[in-house]
């Protein structure tokens, strides 16, 4: 049925702005996001240590593994969106599938039983998988144009921080107050409400999506549905149960991953599998940005846990462990920003690929690293560095990550094929996870034995030089974005040249 894709976008009531009802909407269903899963994070660490007695060690595991595993599970997500249900009902799941998860932690925490907690948080996993792909590809068609989806996504990832940011800021007070049940609670609530959203919306939301979602499921498809869903969920559980294990997982079914989409390049048409070459190069620079990215998890916490030191401006009350909630204080400001920003140069006539986007992302890095490597290995003897620097490093990093997370799947959604265009943006969520692995990695060569007293040699040798490594690594990745920039242009222009002379041909047969 020729042109039933872009039909639907005729029958929305759309003033000449970009923003409607629909992507709305689907914001707020973020904003729900956001606060009920970083809220239930910030909290997992003193729910394992203090309700289920679990050690130290153990805990960072289950709790790192909380923040990269969902992402690796995008692969399945993308897959089933693509073959199975489509975007809009795998979106619809995923919600269900949080507020299931969340509901299986407040059992779990009622009795202090183990194996339902994990099985909650496998399920939330999950649901954050099948989420990742899903999300991008409805949210798409609720604009316009391209120009406006690309234009209006680092907005929605704004929402997604305003979410983050309260959710790590609130929780760890509400549970003082309403213990880790309520907290969890709270947070099944709030993905019910997003989950209510998607039903109330289902219409018009449908309307817009592709055929798959307009479409009855088979009956074979909900079976492979249902089976996939268990398998994965199950996989997660034993993945948290016994992470030594689970780490290799995760390196192993990125791979296969990549591979897989790799062996479809050499199925597909020339044109195609150029454009898909682009997204292979696109992954690679997202995974060496995000290994930054995994730093404030890890190697920086560590720093200002040691070395951070009073009020933020001398008035904010700020823990040397929350400093990670600059973060996503600075992404909210950084999307409408950017927003504005690119919209603005390209009215003058002004636009940059997405690779050179990424190029001038490095560059934000480069900065950030660089302040902090000046931080460090200029310590005093009182080994202190004040709160006002953390918040200038996250300043450069946080606009340099809202960069990188809204035009890379834009730019996906942008070359992917149709027939695989949820897979190819899970191939983001890759990177994601393989970058968090490999970024703790790099983290554990500045770690310290137990009971060792920090020092300003300690700060300066060890901390500054490991950061002074990174911020070089930035600038030698701007050169590289800039040359992957060049490439992907070229291939472009290939699959584009190629696909003329297929239509040449066929039009003179």
């Amino acid at each position: 049925m020729p042109g039933r894709n872009t039909a639907p976008y005729n029958q929305l009531e759309m003033s000449s702005c970009m923003w409607n009802r629909l992507n709305k909407s689907m914001m707020v269903c973020q904003m729900m996001f956001g606060l009920s899963f970083y809220g239930v994070m910030v909290i997992l660490t003193r729910y394992f240590l203090e309700d289920l007695g679990y050690n130290e060690a153990d805990t960072m595991m289950v709790v790192g593994a909380f923040s990269s595993i969902g992402p690796l599970f995008a692969i399945a997500g993308g897959v089933i969106a693509d073959k199975f249900l489509g975007a809009y009902r795998s979106l619809t799941f995923s919600y269900a599938g949080f507020t299931l998860g969340y509901i299986l932690l407040v059992a779990g925490a009622s009795a202090s039983n183990v194996p339902l907690s994990l099985v909650g948080i496998a399920l939330a996993s999950y649901a954050r998988g099948l989420m990742s792909p899903s999300y991008p590809s409805l949210y798409k068609r609720t604009f316009k144009s391209a120009e406006d989806f690309e234009n209006g996504y680092p907005v929605n990832y704004s929402v997604n921080n305003i979410g983050a940011f309260f959710g790590q800021y609130l929780f760890p007070m509400l549970v003082l107050v309403i213990g880790f049940n309520g907290s969890f609670v709270l947070s099944a609530a709030m993905a019910f409400v997003a989950v209510v959203i998607l039903l109330v919306s289902r219409k018009p939301l449908v309307n817009v999506a592709t055929e798959k979602d307009q479409q009855p499921v088979s009956t074979k498809n909900w079976l492979a549905f249902g089976t996939i869903s268990a398998g994965m969920i199950g996989l997660v559980f034993f993945m948290f149960s016994n992470m030594d294990i689970g780490q290799n997982i995760v390196y192993a079914v990125g791979l296969a991953a990549i591979g897989y989409f790799v062996s479809l390049m050499f199925k597909a048409t020339r044109a195609e599998a150029l454009k898909m070459g682009t997204i292979l190069i696109m992954t690679a620079l997202t995974t060496a940005f995000f290994v930054y990215y995994g730093q404030m998890m890890t190697s920086m916490t560590m720093v200002s846990i040691h070395t951070m030191r009073g009020d933020l401006f001398g008035i904010i009350p700020i823990a040397p462990e929350a400093s990670m909630a600059m973060n996503p204080l600075w992404c909210m400001v950084a999307g409408p920003l950017i927003a504005l920003l690119f919209s603005s140069l390209e009215k003058r006539g002004i636009s940059f690929s997405t690779a050179t986007k990424i190029g001038f992302a490095f560059i934000l890095t480069a900065a950030a690293f660089g302040i902090l490597a000046a931080a460090t290995k200029g310590i005093g003897s009182d080994v202190i560095i004040r709160p006002e620097v953390f918040l200038v490093i996250h300043f450069f990093q946080a606009f340099a990550e809202v960069v990188v997370g809204s035009m890379v799947v834009a730019f996906i959604l942008s070359v992917a094929p149709k027939h695989i265009e949820n897979f190819s943006v899970s191939l983001f969520s890759v990177a994601i996870a393989l970058s968090g692995i490999v970024g703790a990695v790099f983290s554990t060569s500045i770690a310290l034995e137990k009971g060792q007293k920090i020092t300003q040699e300690i700060v300066q040798n060890v901390y500054g030089e490991y950061f002074n490594m990174l911020t070089i690594l930035a600038v030698v990745m701007v050169a590289v974005a800039f040359i992957a920039s060049f490439a992907i242009k070229k291939m472009l222009e290939m699959s584009k040249a190629e696909e003329q002379s297929v239509d040449l041909e066929l039009s003179g047969a």
